[in-house]
């Protein structure tokens, strides 16, 4: 008899606390939900590039402010849409996150690209770890020295890339279309080193890449940066031609200008991170309110600085409002970024 007592009460206790908790059984807050736990960060390329030194160089102050072990997890394919989908169709528990190419898989939803299996609005968006500030390359050794070398159309330029639709595939279509280049497109390499590797050799004649990759490059004295894409640079990028420079003056200047907006505009995406839809408010707030206070840690400023990767902070909330702004570009320009990306420009 008192042995049913003792367990009509105890589930009387449960039910009453899974009301309580709107019914959850005994709800922890995110906080002790984290301790203890391992978070899966994909990167969805090879080791060794930009992408995967920054999560490297995050992971021990994300675990740091969640209570966490971060462990990283290399996912190359597809230009990085490999990776990216697998964060897209993992358990919305809050236990697994990424780094992703943000203005990449944005144009590859666009373009209904095989490997797309993403919906870029309904990513759990933590923050952004930096913006893509867009440069092209050629090796220091290469005997070129300015990028009227190509504009001129004497030569086919042979420019080299990650997976078909990735960011550097993207830039450099773009830009062939925008500027009349006679391109050969080799899309393929693993990651930014392979083509680094590639151009140093001489297989390639240039690349596009991120500022931070492409200063480091310069740095060793082994790249040479010949054009930018910004409109308002920075100091590094001084007496170096931008993308606006280059079609100034031309006769169908106004209509270039909105194609290179629109590829600006994407480069502000960057490298956010993400996880599944539908994580729980509290967890994803959790995630966001530690990935805000790793990034302003001063010792991972330094590192970051030390490892000459910049940073450009950007809230879940902000990256939200990011996404809405690009994915709302009008028509004609969508279906020109989407034929470019198809590989059909």
């Amino acid at each position: 008899m008192r042995k049913n007592v003792l367990r009509w009460l105890a589930a009387s206790m449960l039910a009453i606390t899974s009301l309580v908790n709107g019914g959850g059984v005994f709800a922890q807050d995110a906080g002790s939900f984290y301790e203890g736990k391992s978070i899966k960060w994909i990167v969805p390329y090879k080791p060794g590039g930009g992408y995967d030194e920054y999560s490297r160089l995050l992971a021990p102050f994300v675990s740091k402010y969640t209570g966490s072990r971060v462990d990283i997890v290399n996912m190359p394919g597809s230009g990085g849409m490999r990776g990216s989908a697998e964060i897209f169709k993992a358990p919305a528990d809050g236990l697994t996150v990424g780094i992703v190419p943000g203005s990449a898989l944005v144009m590859n939803e666009i373009a209904g690209q095989k490997g797309a299996a993403y919906k870029i609005a309904e990513f759990t968006y933590i923050g952004r770890i930096s913006t893509e500030q867009r440069v092209m390359v050629v090796g220091a050794e290469s005997g070129i020295e300015n990028f009227e070398e190509f504009a001129d159309g004497s030569k086919t330029i042979v420019v080299g890339a990650a997976g078909l639709g990735g960011n550097a595939y993207v830039d450099a279509v773009i830009a062939a279309h925008v500027f009349g280049l006679d391109q050969k497109l080799i899309h393929g390499f693993n990651n930014s080193p392979d083509i680094r590797l590639a151009l140093l050799r001489g297989d390639i004649d240039a690349w596009w890449g991120s500022l931070a990759e492409a200063l480091k490059g310069v740095s060793d004295k082994e790249l040479t940066i010949v054009l930018h894409a910004e409109k308002n640079p920075q100091k590094e990028l001084e007496n170096i031609p931008s993308v606006y420079d280059v079609i100034a003056g031309s006769e169908d200047e106004a209509a270039k200008v909105k194609i290179l907006d629109a590829w600006k505009a994407l480069s502000v995406v960057g490298r956010p991170v993400v996880g599944p839809p539908g994580i729980p408010e509290d967890r994803s707030d959790f995630l966001r309110d530690a990935f805000r206070k790793a990034m302003s840690d001063p010792e991972f400023v330094e590192t970051a600085k030390a490892a000459g990767r910049q940073i450009s902070y950007a809230s879940g909330s902000e990256m939200i409002e990011i996404i809405r702004s690009v994915t709302g570009m009008d028509q004609q320009t969508q279906e020109l970024f989407a034929v470019a990306i198809r590989g059909e420009l």
